[in-house]
């Protein structure tokens, strides 16, 4: 699977996490609707299936994605929560992302 490809499946895949335990969230600290746990429920299925769908071995794509998720939620807490990023949000991102790649170009040739 190619860089790009698989760094938009990560991206898809923490949008799926994210939505599938903010829901619940809602539900619990600010008194939603409880039907709002079956989307959740979805949301969080669709995650692990979107995970499943890389060709390496898991335990690989689970750490290399932490990196990504971290991104998505810094940007999902700028545009959802409303709250702006400070720099050392950013520099935290970057480190993971780079954290990611060290993960993801190491591993080339070994399953």
């Amino acid at each position: 699977m190619d860089l790009l490809k698989t760094f938009a499946l990560f991206i898809v895949t923490a949008l799926a996490e994210i939505v599938g335990c903010y829901l619940p969230w809602l539900w619990l600290k600010q008194g939603r609707p409880a039907w709002l746990l079956l989307p959740a429920a979805a949301s969080l299925a669709l995650f692990a299936w979107l995970l499943s769908l890389h060709p390496t071995a898991s335990g690989r794509v689970y750490a290399a994605y932490g990196g990504v998720y971290i991104g998505v939620a810094i940007v999902w807490l700028m545009l959802v929560d409303g709250v702006k990023p400070t720099a050392t949000d950013w520099l935290g991102v970057a480190v993971c992302l780079a954290g990611m790649g060290i993960i993801m170009w190491g591993a080339r040739g070994s399953a």
